[in-house]
């Protein structure tokens, strides 16, 4: 199997951890010595016998940095950022410059959080047969363990393959509202919808000739590109849609593989949060300098040598670094990305 990694993110939701040119994959979480990016790398050497990474021009020398064992046809760089859809072709179409196989291939985000390997291997390995066996896109879905609003579900339909379970997709569904999120919950019958996918690249073709014709195009203005700026030329005129939309929610003969692992997107510092070591009193502190007092439940990191105290809170974000300082209510904390936006547009005046 060949693999995708998707690194991409504009570095609002966790600033100032993250910025425009240092986005949340290339961080390092939980007092990890390798970033999200370098561990999503690591998981997927386990699966793959060639690995590519797309990612944006503002920082593809940090991940160059990050991954000094790829070399310069294995990332792919976006002139500018676009939608996924965008960055699903532009891999199908560096992968077809260099085999001709029908090998499967797998799209997986940089930038989520995941411990249990061994269960990600399983799960891509299972995703990877049954994409050969049938020549359909394969998803994989996540089993919630809450009502998530910030989510979209996949809905399961008749069983395609008992032995292996694996699940026709009935339908897909929008981010729900809370009531709706525990119906989903209840039922049994629903995934949470976390983007990665396996097929073969005949698999890939067929379905964007059958059901987004636009895509198709965009994929062979690529491909036949005379030349870098033709090439960007070419990307810069692709739609900047998601591939959900452009493609996936489109297809009629998807399958789903329910994943054997452990799963985060780190969305917001409540997320973070969760996937970091806290002590008794649930506080994560990361940096030096920091004095608590009577304080309970609560995300605290200092980048910098000055001294940070924070006293008789409870339930709250306290971050600062060289980029920037941020003090929110921790169940607030993805607003932080719409203050990040207001702050760099500010910074681009």
């Amino acid at each position: 199997m060949i693999s995708v990694i998707i690194a991409g993110g504009s570095g609002t939701r966790l600033w100032p951890l993250s910025t425009n040119s240092y986005p949340k994959h290339l961080l390092k979480v939980n007092g990890d010595t390798k970033s999200l990016l370098q561990n999503t790398y690591r998981r997927v050497k386990q699966i793959s016998s060639q690995v590519y990474v797309i990612t944006d021009a503002s920082h593809s020398h940090h991940v160059a940095a990050q991954l000094p064992k790829l070399n310069a046809d294995q990332i792919v760089i976006e002139p500018a950022r676009r939608g996924t859809a965008s960055c699903i072709i532009a891999g199908l179409e560096r992968i077809a410059r260099h085999t001709e196989a029908n090998e499967p291939i797998a799209f997986i985000a940089a930038d989520h959080f995941v411990r249990d390997t061994k269960g990600f291997s399983h799960s891509f390995k299972t995703a990877e047969d049954i994409a050969q066996e049938t020549d359909r896109i394969v998803l994989i879905g996540i089993e919630p363990d809450q009502p998530a609003i910030g989510f979209g579900y996949i809905e399961k339909g008749d069983i395609h393959n008992d032995e292996r379970f694996v699940y026709n997709v009935a339908a897909f569904h929008e981010k729900p509202d809370f009531d709706t999120a525990q119906t989903y919950i209840q039922s049994g019958n629903y995934l949470w919808n976390c983007g990665y996918f396996v097929a073969t690249p005949q698999a890939f073709h067929q379905a964007m000739e059958q059901n987004s014709l636009d895509l198709h195009t965009g994929f062979m203005t690529l491909k036949e590109a005379n030349g870098p700026e033709d090439y960007e030329a070419a990307y810069l005129a692709l739609e900047n849609i998601a591939i959900d939309y452009a493609l996936i929610e489109k297809v009629p003969d998807l399958l789903v593989v329910p994943a054997a692992f452990d799963w985060m997107d780190l969305g917001s510092y409540a997320d973070l949060h969760k996937a970091a070591l806290s002590d008794e009193a649930g506080n994560h502190r990361l940096g030096d300098n920091i004095e608590l007092d009577s304080v309970e439940n609560s995300f605290i990191e200092n980048h910098e040598n000055k001294p940070l105290a924070v006293i008789g809170l409870d339930n709250i974000v306290v971050v600062n670094t060289p980029n920037g300082i941020v003090v929110a209510r921790k169940d607030m904390s993805k607003e932080i990305g719409a203050a990040a936006k207001r702050i760099q547009a500010k910074s681009a005046d």
